[in-house]
Formats: C-alpha cells, structure tokens, sequence
C-alpha cells in the first residue's frame, strides 16, 4: 500500500494545477480520463463552471473553522478526481477551502482512471465512485477516508435506488438541488468527524 500511495503522490496535482489542467482539455474540446464522449466533455464543462462558482461562494461554518485549526500534525489529504464528476465537481471545492484554513493540510489531488491501483485499493460499496478522499499522516499512513458523497446525499442515493432501481436524470437534477440548498455544510460536517 504505501509503494501505490507513493507512486500516486508522485503524480499528484495541486487543487490549482487541476483546476488548470480541467480547463486546459477543455479548450481542447477534452475531458479527464482515458475515455472521451461528448457526455463526458459537456459534463466537464458544466462542473468547471460548478467550481469556478463554488470556488467564490462556499463559506465555511464556525465549527469547521475551529476544528481544522486544531490540526497540529501535518497531513496530506490525497483525492481521486475526475473532471467529469459531478460529485467531485460538488465537493472538492468544499475541501480545497478546509485545506487551505491550515498549512499543516496539504491537499493533493490525481485522476482515478491514472491511479486505479490506489482507487482499486479503496472501493466504495465494491465500485471506484469519486471523489474519494485518503488522509494521510505524515509518514504517509492512511489516517481515513471519505467519499463519494456526504452523508446527506449518500441516503439520498440508497433511497432512490431501493424505489427506483437504478439512478436516472431525475435523481440527477434532485440531487444537484440538494447540493445547492446545503452549500457545502454536510461535506463539512462529515470531513470534520473523519478527523
């Protein structure tokens, strides 16, 4: 495990150089990934408006402001990204703005489908869903995770899924109101109990 998690550090993107790197393919008429669709290029293009907007407007609440401040080791937060994930798209902003609150967070990021040795090595419900979030301490130990999902919509999915079999476009866009009523406010909660 620690010879994969190296290996991904060693590839791994400032939340800057992957917020260059989505719009760059995108001028490119490219996504992340080895796969390339005109879905998965239109959904790029709509999450990188999502996190140019989140990037402005997420504000963190009281409590996740004195509980990151309390970190005194150092830590390095490793998360499986792609630019064409709309959950990804929801929450990393919501973990750059943490990270950034505490120098002792240094937040990495690296695309799944170039890493799928370290996403093979932590599966959510046996699938590679992201984004998924390692902390590391600083050998480099895996102090916990969390992904896809905050909790909020995590039931959301198991909820609809157990009415409607499969998830759709309705779920979707249900799902994408959620995000936007919360503002970041589970993902904080749940990121802060991980600690």
């Amino acid at each position: 495990m620690k010879e994969i998690i190296k290996n991904s550090l060693g590839k791994a993107l400032s939340y800057t150089e992957y917020r260059d790197l989505v719009s760059g393919l995108l001028t490119e008429g490219k996504s992340t990934g080895l796969n390339q669709s005109e879905d998965l290029l239109n959904y790029s293009k709509l999450n990188d408006k999502r996190m140019k907007r989140l990037d402005k407007t997420i504000k963190l609440t009281d409590e996740t402001l004195a509980k990151v401040k309390d970190i005194k080791e150092p830590q390095t937060w490793l998360v499986l990204t792609e630019g064409w994930c709309g959950d990804a798209a929801q929450n990393i902003p919501v973990i750059n703005k943490i990270a950034e609150e505490n120098t002792n967070i240094n937040l990495k990021l690296v695309l799944r489908d170039e890493n799928l040795e370290l996403m093979d090595a932590f599966l959510t419900n046996g699938g590679r869903s992201i984004p998924k979030l390692i902390a590391l301490d600083k050998d480099n130990q895996v102090i916990n995770t969390w992904g896809p999902r905050p909790t909020e919509a995590t039931q959301m999915v198991v909820d609809y899924k157990a009415k409607n079999g499969s998830l759709d476009a309705t779920f979707k866009e249900d799902l994408q109101v959620w995000y936007n009523k919360n503002k970041g406010v589970n993902t904080q909660e749940d990121i802060m109990s991980m600690l």
